[in-house]
């Protein structure tokens, strides 16, 4: 009982932590790499494709995520366990964007296309 509702609490809110940033980072990115690369059609293509993958990545490990769930059997453990699970999502979320951002602005002055 305990672990369904744990799993419902973590699946809603990581799913939609996942979709929002995904969303902002979309909407984000078009400027950004229309300033690296001067074509909008190709621009757009990249950025649906960059989406795609960040969506495939981010809802494959909260599925995969689920596979590795202890038994929970308070209340208390329902907390502590979405937690930990729900915040690890969210740094694994971040150490991914900074990293691509990192890489684009180490790559800027090689993939600016003129």
């Amino acid at each position: 009982m305990f672990n369904i509702v744990s799993y419902l609490i973590f699946l809603t809110v990581s799913s939609y932590i996942t979709i929002d940033v995904g969303r902002r980072c979309f909407q984000a990115g078009k400027s950004y790499l229309e300033y690296l690369i001067h074509d909008k059609d190709m621009c757009l293509t990249i950025n649906r494709i960059l989406l795609g993958c960040y969506y495939l990545l981010n809802l494959g490990y909260i599925a995969v995520n689920l596979a590795f769930w202890d038994r929970v059997s308070t209340m208390e453990e329902v907390i502590t366990v979405t937690a930990v699970r729900i915040g690890s999502i969210a740094l694994i979320l971040c150490v991914l964007h900074f990293i691509n951002i990192i890489t684009l602005y180490f790559l800027r002055n090689k993939l600016t296309l003129k």
